[in-house]
């Protein structure tokens, strides 16, 4: 009999993180990557590596993850998105399947990637507007996050914005896209760049709201980059509010 040949195919998938360790599959925790290739194999019979575009951490929601992966199945590509989901628990669904190049790798492919965090800044959010928020209570000046957050705009060195358990030797990253805006009781953060540092968009939101809440003020954000030090910026924001929502190739 022929060997089948293995077709790479790529999945668009979304999840809510806050019951997970985050996505990379770990020994004795629940995982996005676990909890997919966990449902892979219960379809193929088989175990599939399961490849993501983005690490996000513990906590953090996708609307666009992408992943890919080689299938040596009989499954057909089309059949993925019902199958998969009827094996997933109803927190992660996966939104698209299509078959790419043999080239294709959802990480090392990636142009750029946007991330949005939300904070919401009222005394008591309804049950459903608490699930994947910041619930910080007290005003906050998006119009002066919004100046600080444009002095992030192009390449810089964010070293400042790094976790300390991020070794990578190169932090320049490339940011096409900071804004900020505020409606009703919510205060938004997109931030659009080529790449991400560990814990980056949550250090970036955290020094921002520094700036909101009046301690610093926009200029302030010029001399954290200068400095490429993570002691000069602000507080880590808590990862419930950082949503990953798509990724470009």
């Amino acid at each position: 009999m022929a060997k089948r040949i293995a077709k790479n195919v790529k999945l668009v998938v979304s999840y809510d993180g806050r019951g997970y360790s985050g996505w990379q599959a770990q020994p004795g925790k629940r995982t996005i990557q676990g909890e997919l290739e966990r449902a892979m194999g219960d379809l193929t019979g088989f175990y599939t590596k399961i490849n993501g575009a983005s690490r996000t951490d513990a906590g953090v929601s996708a609307l666009g993850q992408v992943v890919n992966f080689l299938n040596e199945s009989p499954v057909p590509t089309d059949n993925f998105v019902k199958a998969l989901n009827h094996r997933l628990p109803r927190d992660i669904k996966v939104l698209s399947a299509e078959e790419v190049g043999p080239d294709f790798d959802s990480s090392s492919s990636a142009k750029y990637k946007q991330y949005r965090y939300s904070i919401f800044t009222g005394k008591n959010p309804n049950a459903l507007q608490a699930r994947n928020c910041w619930h910080r209570p007290g005003e906050l000046d998006a119009a002066k996050m919004d100046e600080a957050a444009k002095m992030l705009l192009g390449e810089h060195d964010f070293k400042s914005f790094a976790a300390a358990a991020d070794r990578r030797e190169n932090s320049v990253r490339n940011v096409m896209a900071c804004r900020v805006w505020g409606e009703d009781k919510w205060v938004y953060i997109e931030i659009e760049a080529d790449r991400f540092l560990y814990n980056m968009v949550r250090n970036i939101v955290g020094t921002l709201v520094e700036v909101g809440r009046g301690r610093w003020k926009p200029e302030k954000m010029k001399e954290i980059i200068e400095a490429k030090t993570r002691t000069a910026a602000g507080p880590t924001a808590p990862p419930e509010g950082l949503c990953l929502m798509w990724i470009k190739y």
